[in-house]
């Protein structure tokens, strides 16, 4: 239930937001009382408080419904979708995320790997720290015996700005437990995520 205050406070903020839009556009030379451009400020503030609600929430809160099972071999999930802004410059970059474990006696329904996705998108990233924090979630909730996370994306600070080297794509990969010290399971998990 969401309480008065809360509301009050949300609304404060999404002020504040559209204010700074309204700075911001017109710093640049702007009209910002032209129709284009007056519900703008208000469109961005919802946009961010959307975009950005994964902010200060523990991406492992997407995992807390695990199951025992016995399985022992490789669980991959592949091509989950994600979208998240470049903390550096705060524009998009995209793409789709990879996950592979080796159960531990645990395991967690699959949608709430793309909930993780989701989560830890959802806050000023870099995709480095983002395939990080993916992986360590998996390995606190589940502990599994192996846990490998590739992530594949296309970044709009290189393309459209800057260097603008459309169609680039940055590849992270973090491995730990087994997919670290078996070279054959990290294979095994290429050849699971490169099949159509």
């Amino acid at each position: 239930m969401i309480i008065q205050s809360e509301l009050d406070n949300n609304e404060v903020k999404n002020q504040i937001i559209e204010e700074a839009m309204r700075t911001i556009l017109s710093e640049l030379g702007e009209d910002v009382t032209r129709e284009g451009l007056l519900d703008t400020p208000k469109r961005v503030a919802k946009m961010y408080r959307e975009v950005f609600q994964g902010i200060g929430i523990d991406p492992e809160t997407a995992l807390t419904t695990t199951f025992a099972e016995d399985y022992d071999g490789v669980v991959t999930v592949k091509d989950i979708t994600f979208y998240t802004f470049c903390e550096h410059h705060i524009i998009p970059f995209f793409g789709k995320a990879h996950i592979g474990y080796i159960p531990n006696g645990r395991v967690v329904g699959l949608s709430k790997f793309a909930r993780l996705v989701e989560l830890t998108a959802q806050r000023p990233q870099v995709q480095e720290r983002m395939t990080t924090q993916i992986a360590n979630a998996i390995e606190t909730v589940l502990q599994p015996k192996g846990v490998i996370v590739t992530l594949e994306a296309e970044h709009l600070c290189m393309c459209a700005r800057g260097i603008k080297k459309p169609g680039t794509k940055t590849v992270t990969t973090i491995k730990k437990g087994l997919f670290a010290k078996e070279v054959s399971l990290c294979e095994e998990f290429e050849r699971s995520i490169s099949r159509n």
